[in-house]
């Protein structure tokens, strides 16, 4: 007989802690037991059906508890949440509990056919689906109102009742990633696999990108070096740069996807289906019914939300525009400032005064877009998106429109207002790197720092810990809990981004640009590693089969680099030299070149597939077997009701 929720147990002999949930101190011992009872509650009942238990540390307090659960649940979950594992015949297909032994590795007793990482996300997608159904508040909290729908986990946590909610590193595991990932430094590339079944899919994905986009600049690094070199003021010489430039970024983005399907494939989430996500736990609705699912989840108008965009989300982003232009002009009458004070005083110490105003412009725009990132977080979760692709598109769109702008506005002036070639390559210079040192700073060697003096702190107050090797689990989880959490790859993309543009741009004017993306992402790539590994919580891991709405931010990015080189490139003395009778022709040239160029890299996209052929065939293979299976699914059920 094939198993079901309704067999499943909450008792499991040898307990896997998994998750950690940590409640605020003082919480009411009701709502402790209100949530625990939810949590090993039947699924028919509307609960989650996992194993919780409390850890009891030495002054007695019960505020943290561990979630598990039983082998069978965790199979049943991977089932329910679509994961995608390796069958006996070398084929990806979607896990079912019925067709288990047909999938590699697998056997009853083996408890590692499912990764640690798949299985916390099994039981963080069951606890972001607890929804209050007859409930009208937190249990010994009435003032936390709740309503049928409302995502329990979700107003715990803005409740303060729940501090917090986060996996459990395995110590043993982590060792050995540590060592083969940056535990020395080599020439070669980093253990992808490894990091996936770690840390899942979205986090190695974006090392597989941050790995190539570092090698594929390398070229343009090697390229831009003698053209820094020999050919300084020539701008006529830089036509050939700017082209490959151009074309660069269209192959280097095409073949990406071929390797990114390539990688999926194998980790099996490209074979995901995410046409029916479930609602995202901070959606928030009337309760009602799915007409697609059939299943029962929050409701919520689109008109609203459509209002809530134009009325209130358009006219924010609008104004912080208008901000950063304003917060821009104020910096070219720094430069202006710092410009009379050289011509004043000409020494030493004027001509550093200088490169004063672009650093500190860049300070400013590096806090301005922290801020802005806080405030666009706000407005898109109060836009009530349902699903979470939703919201990171629009999410993603305010930042990008907002950073590019911040970043990128003051170099657009000065190379099409002002026409200064030589503030240009000064400004974009510094920039860049100014930007580059203050990332590094704050998201890697800043917290490392704070986490050593942490730990130390700890290290002190635990008179029994001796080697990271000796922690129990009490001491682990105070270690951890303490820790920074990883807010996901955003800020990360946003980073080699704001890097592509800086590097395609304005390529001819600086190629050395090209030179210090690589050298940032050398060292990008080990401070990350360090951060995940030693600096931050673990991670849920995350399905994904692609970088999503980076890779149309990047092609739109490569899309404008041809516009401004084309342009930059007739404006300069030599092209100009050209054409002394008529501005029009050398218009009109400039912009048959630009569509020339754009039509070459539209042609390319078109003809590079996005999939290898090997996957495409694999993938067809596997969308005839479903459809065969589906046509003798329909004959079988046909001819039994013709017998009847």
């Amino acid at each position: 007989m094939a198993e079901s929720w309704s067999f499943l147990d909450t008792f499991e002999p040898n307990f896997r802690p998994l998750v950690v949930i940590e409640f605020a101190k003082g919480t009411k011992e009701e709502t402790i037991d209100w949530f625990t009872k939810r949590i090993v509650d039947k699924k028919a009942n509307g609960g989650a059906q996992l194993l919780v238990k409390p850890l009891v540390t030495e002054n007695g307090n019960e505020n943290i508890y561990l979630v598990g659960a039983s082998h069978l649940r965790l199979l049943l979950g991977a089932e329910t949440v679509g994961l995608v594992k390796e069958c006996n015949d070398n084929s990806m297909r979607t896990f079912t509990y019925s067709s288990r032994k047909t999938f590699k590795d697998f056997a009853d007793d083996n408890h590692n056919f499912l990764t640690m990482a798949e299985g916390q996300y099994i039981i963080k997608h069951e606890l972001e689906n607890l929804r209050a159904k007859d409930e009208k508040m937190i249990p010994g909290y009435p003032q936390a109102k709740l309503y049928p729908g409302k995502s329990i986990v979700r107003r715990l946590l803005t409740s303060g009742v729940l501090v917090q909610i986060f996996a459990l590193h395995d110590r043993e595991e982590l060792k050995k990633l540590r060592h083969s990932w940056y535990g020395r430094v080599k020439v070669g590339y980093q253990p992808l696999d490894e990091i996936r079944c770690y840390f899942g899919e979205t986090v190695a994905l974006y090392f597989g990108f941050l790995e190539y986009f570092t090698f594929a600049l390398i070229p343009m690094a090697v390229i831009g070096i003698p053209y820094y070199v020999f050919a300084w003021e020539d701008y006529d010489k830089y036509v050939m740069f700017a082209t490959f430039n151009l074309l660069w970024s269209t192959v280097i983005l095409e073949v990406w996807k071929r390797i990114c399907s390539v990688m999926t494939y194998r980790w099996g989430t490209l074979l995901m289906k995410r046409q029916f996500e479930e609602p995202r736990p901070g959606f928030h609705g009337v309760l009602g019914i799915n007409p697609v699912t059939g299943r029962e989840e929050p409701v919520y108008s689109s008109i609203k939300r459509q209002i809530r965009i134009y009325l209130v989300s358009l006219p924010f982003v609008c104004l912080c525009l208008y901000f950063s232009l304003y917060v821009m002009m104020i910096y070219f009458d720094l430069e202006q400032w710092a410009l009379d004070y050289h011509e004043e005083n000409e020494s030493n110490f004027s001509s550093l005064m200088l490169f004063v105003p672009s650093i500190i412009y860049a300070v400013v725009i590096e806090i301005m877009n922290r801020i802005y990132r806080y405030a666009a977080e706000f407005l898109t979760s109060w836009e009530n998106h349902r699903l979470e692709s939703s919201y990171q598109n629009h999410l993603v769109l305010k930042v990008l429109v907002f950073n590019f702008l911040n970043c990128f506005a003051s170099l657009f002036y000065i190379a099409f207002v002002l026409f200064d070639m030589k503030l240009l390559r000064q400004s974009l210079a510094t920039l860049l790197i100014t930007s580059q040192i203050l990332n590094q700073f704050a998201e890697s060697l800043l917290p490392y720092w704070l986490q050593k003096r942490h730990k130390k702190r700890m290290k002190k107050r635990m008179c029994s810990l001796k080697t990271d090797a000796d922690l129990s689990l009490v001491e682990q989880i105070n270690l951890e809990k303490e820790m920074g959490t990883y807010f996901g790859t955003f800020d990360d993309y946003l980073e080699l981004f704001l890097q592509f543009g800086y590097v395609s741009l304005f390529s001819c004017v600086y190629p050395l640009a090209a030179v210090f993306a690589v050298l940032n992402n050398i060292t990008e790539i080990y401070s990350d590693a360090l951060k995940m590994c030693r600096v931050y919580k673990r991670p849920f891991a995350e399905p994904t089969a692609n970088i999503g709405v980076w890779q149309l931010a990047f092609e739109t990015m490569s899309v404008i680099a041809v516009v401004t080189n084309c342009i930059l490139i007739g404006m300069s003395p030599q092209v100009n030299a050209l054409f002394p009778d008529s501005k029009m022709d050398l218009i009109l040239t400039v912009a048959l070149v630009e569509h020339l160029l754009l039509a070459i890299k539209f042609i390319m996209a078109f003809v590079i597939p996005d999939k290898p052929r090997d996957i495409q065939i694999k993938l067809a293979k596997l969308e005839f077997e479903s459809l065969e299976a589906l046509k003798q699914q329909v004959r079988a059920t046909d001819m039994y009701n013709s017998e009847k």
